[in-house]
């Protein structure tokens, strides 16, 4: 008898010995698995238990959050959506998040260590703290009057602070309402089919993801390459440039979309927008230093966020002669985001300092207490200062006398870049319509913004698209709402 109690006892112990290894082995090796696992359906609905932290626009919150009564509780809301869309992105139930609310996603669900006041007790209690603020650099005036420019043409705009890097505004055309994809129900997966299958491709972040050919709106980083090489000197001085320019090693012609550009100076090239001038400069830079020169401002950088992944402008590192000619003139393979052309716009404004951009200015708690400021880059020097005063001359000569009158704000020293940039088979596509420009004090010279505009669908006969004319009122609006 005692024998058989004996026997029981340790089968009974082993059999607690194997529940207690399988526990550890479920709950502490395996633990992520099983949160991970798809069928799981606890993470999700702890998520989404409590409200989504707030996104802030000029210290309004444009995200909310609602009670939908389900399982999975609370749905994420946006006011203004559309407005916003470019910098928050959506949080689905379903498809996940993007942009701001993935980049951030942390401290907005309360996922955060930083938010923990607490580790111990609150991981003993299984307590989740509320979700976190964004606070953004986005100056909402700015924000509007590039939304309101652009008024539902494919294109984007982004303005930055010259001297901090802060993005005042990021617009992306056209646009849509985030708030569509916030829940679970056949309406989210219609509106996902939708926007996805929509031909305009209003989910498609022009403004950070898309890269364009810049056209002549990179001259500007032709003419600092050019001055900074010593290959140029004297503004004024005649350069010997003929129109039309043969490109190198072949019978190719390049002409100009103006007269006057035989033998010109920098200035006036610069003024007119010869291509055959930056052709011809940037072959005499050669491939080595325009390659350089275009990596200091930023091209070829795979690693920029804000802290949303931004797609890296290219500039080709191995090139014949006559396609080196054509990408100083940003054309050929030369492409570049939105954001990366109001990063050289930014630069000259700053004697020649980049300052790389960011969007998110601090991270709080719920309760407003500080837990991180945005995370940024050092500022470097990109180019000589006595390059970017020459720079600053030019550009503003092409808003007082040039092709960027439009641009012009009285009381402030504006300077500007147009470009059109042709595309499609033969070039046979309407030409997209670009413009960079930055605003200073008059008094102080103090760089107050800096803008890159482009418009894919210019509404103009195609010989009349210029960026001064489709581009520049919008880069005006928008720099004229950061002065009020």
């Amino acid at each position: 008898m005692i024998r058989g109690i004996r026997h029981t006892a340790a089968f009974s112990f082993l059999l607690l010995t194997a529940l207690l290894v399988n526990a550890v082995r479920v709950q502490v090796f395996e633990a992520e698995g099983y949160t991970g696992n798809p069928a799981n359906r606890r993470t999700a609905i702890a998520r989404y238990a409590q409200p989504r932290g707030a996104v802030v626009v000029g210290g309004h919150p444009v995200t909310g959050s609602r009670d939908s009564g389900g399982r999975l509780r609370y749905e994420r809301t946006y006011t203004d959506g559309p407005l916003y869309a470019p910098l928050t992105g959506f949080a689905s139930q379903q498809y996940g998040t993007s942009l701001l609310e993935s980049s951030e996603d942390g401290i907005l669900a309360g996922t955060d260590d930083r938010l923990v006041v607490f580790p111990w007790w609150d991981g003993l209690i299984h307590r989740r703290p509320p979700g976190g603020r964004v606070e953004t650099t986005v100056n909402p005036a700015m924000q509007r009057a590039a939304y309101h420019g652009l008024a539902g043409r494919k294109g984007a705009v982004v303005a930055v602070e010259p001297r901090t890097g802060r993005v005042l505004a990021l617009v992306s055309s056209p646009s849509y309402d985030p708030g569509e994809l916030s829940g679970n129900g056949r309406s989210v997966t219609g509106a996902w089919r939708r926007l996805n299958e929509a031909a305009d491709r209003p989910m498609l972040n022009r403004a950070l993801r898309q890269t364009y050919p810049p056209g002549s709106v990179f001259k500007v980083v032709t003419a600092a390459a050019a001055l900074d090489s010593g290959l140029v000197k004297d503004l004024d001085a005649p350069l010997d440039v003929p129109d039309p320019y043969t490109l190198p090693d072949t019978r190719t012609q390049l002409g100009n979309p103006t007269e006057g550009c035989e033998h010109v100076g920098l200035r006036e090239a610069f003024r007119l927008s010869c291509n055959t001038v930056f052709a011809r400069l940037g072959v005499g830079v050669g491939e080595r230093g325009m390659a350089e020169a275009a990596q200091r401002f930023g091209f070829n950088d795979r690693g920029l966020r804000i802290p949303s992944p931004v797609a890296p402008s290219t500039f080709d590192t191995r090139m014949h002669p006559a396609q080196l000619a054509l990408s100083a003139i940003g054309q050929y393979d030369t492409a570049a985001t939105p954001l990366q052309m109001a990063m050289v716009a930014a630069a000259v404004a700053n004697d020649g300092q980049l300052t790389p951009p960011y969007l998110v200015e601090r991270v709080t708690d719920a309760h407003g207490v500080m837990v991180a400021t945005g995370a940024r880059r050092p500022t470097r020097q990109v180019m000589n200062p006595a390059t970017a005063e020459q720079l600053q001359e030019m550009m503003a000569e092409v808003v007082e006398h040039g092709s960027g009158r439009t641009a012009a704000i009285d009381g402030f020293i504006v300077g500007g870049k147009t470009g059109t940039a042709q595309h499609g088979v033969r070039n046979e596509g309407t030409p997209y319509a670009w413009f960079i420009a930055w605003v200073r004090d008059r008094q102080s010279h103090e760089p107050l913004s800096a803008v890159a505009v482009v418009v894919e669908d210019a509404e103009a006969e195609r010989e009349d698209i210029s960026g001064g004319g489709s581009a520049g009122p919008i880069a005006r609006a928008v720099m004229a709402a950061g002065l009020r």
